[in-house]
């Protein structure tokens, strides 16, 4: 087990399954040494606990606890392209979307949920700039999508 995971196991988190594409994409990509996730949805085996906007009929401290999820399923995903978690030296960028009723301006809090995760399991290799951007609708209703681009130590 790796480092990583056991810090997900001293949590009372595991790494899921990645989620599959929906349509025609990678759940990540390799370039170089950075790993880049497709967005990942909340995905809670294979479906997703909760739809609609948030600021309606998603509070916005559910939201942040599916952000989490997010970040856990781009943890999965870059797992897949790396075979250990513990090559990552730096989260480098997080991208969340947040489906918002027409006057929530609650993002930033909604994607600290995300931030937090990736804080609370990476440490200093988790701090990360950040873009939270409020859309009219996302995938399959989803309430949160995040992506991630995470920098590889060598090989």
């Amino acid at each position: 087990m790796s480092a990583v995971e056991a810090r997900l196991a001293e949590l009372g988190l595991s790494l899921p399954q990645v989620v599959p594409p929906l349509a025609a994409y990678q759940p990540a990509v390799r370039s170089g040494p950075y790993v880049y996730t497709a967005g990942q949805l909340p995905m809670v085996d294979g479906k997703l606990p909760v739809t609609g906007k948030v600021g309606a009929e998603v509070t916005p401290e559910e939201a942040k606890e599916l952000a989490r999820t997010c970040a856990l399923n781009a943890l999965a995903a870059v797992k897949s392209v790396t075979g250990d978690l513990d090559r990552i030296a730096r989260v480098v960028k997080v991208v969340g979307f947040v489906a918002s009723a027409s006057d929530f301006t609650g993002q930033p809090g909604v994607l600290n949920g995300a931030s937090e995760l990736l804080g609370e399991v990476l440490g200093d290799k988790g701090v990360h700039a950040r873009s939270a951007v409020g859309v009219a609708v996302l995938p399959l209703d989803a309430p949160v999508e995040v992506e991630i681009q995470v920098e590889l130590t060598e090989a």
